[in-house]
């Protein structure tokens, strides 16, 4: 067990966004724990950051209670504390109008995209306001449809809306402990998932648009900076997008 260096779990960590801030924090000195479905990408995750000792691998289901519980306590067993958990851990439902999506579809969503997010701040609380030093920080991926919608996306913009009230009530039950929680907000990463961008996506009034896309690692700069405040702040909301991507006013 090794204490010398801030520690901080990421979920979602084998591509996308929780790729990126990973490797960012990793390059930033923190200890990262990389949580995930798939193994493999994981690994590879861990394998590309050239940070051995400083990495550990735990494939996890957030919206297993039993894999969050196994997963903080393997943290905490390798690394002897938690600084920083990233929420990072999502999934949506393939577009479909509302009336025909099916429960399963919702389900999926919400167990991982608010359930997930949940059961992690829970198992980080029991840890962060028992540690010496006392306290830490929690950052939730919300993202632009936490404010506004896309066509036909139900169970995705609903659990971002709830992910915001999750927030917000972290924020104020962590006080007591030094748990500081903050929420970044990202629109049109460059990603896998956003490729589709590149070719044109449904807009609100039905026509299809080609939009701007942005380098995922200025998300993860951003998340590294959140992190990386002193107890007495905190970046309760942030919002980084691609400048001309359609969000501010009508498009």
């Amino acid at each position: 067990m090794t204490t010398a260096q801030r520690v901080a779990v990421v979920t979602g960590a084998g591509s996308g966004i929780g790729r990126a801030s990973a490797l960012a924090l990793l390059e930033a000195g923190y200890a990262v724990v990389l949580a995930g479905r798939r193994a493999e990408r994981l690994e590879a995750v861990a394998v590309e950051s050239g940070a051995a000792g400083r990495t550990l691998v735990i494939p996890t289901d957030v919206g297993d209670p039993a894999a969050v519980r196994a997963l903080f306590e393997r943290t905490v067993a390798a690394f002897g504390r938690v600084d920083v958990l990233f929420n990072n851990a999502g999934t949506g439902a393939p577009p479909a109008l509302l009336e025909d999506l099916t429960y399963e579809q919702w389900k999926a969503v919400v167990d991982a995209n608010l359930t997930g997010t949940f059961l992690c701040t829970q198992e980080a609380f029991k840890i962060m306001k028992s540690q010496d030093p006392r306290g830490g920080r929690i950052i939730n991926n919300g993202s632009i449809s936490a404010h506004a919608p896309r066509p036909n996306s139900a169970p995705y913009t609903a659990t971002k809306h709830g992910v915001t009230g999750l927030t917000k009530a972290t924020a104020l039950d962590g006080r007591k402990y030094d748990i500081a929680c903050g929420q970044i907000d990202i629109g049109n990463a460059e990603t896998d998932l956003t490729a589709r961008m590149k070719a044109g996506v449904p807009q609100a009034h039905g026509a299809i648009a080609v939009e701007p896309v942005m380098d995922v690692r200025l998300a993860a700069e951003a998340v590294v900076y959140m992190a990386g405040l002193p107890p007495e702040a905190n970046v309760q909301f942030m919002t980084i997008m691609a400048t001309k991507m359609p969000f501010v006013g009508r498009g």
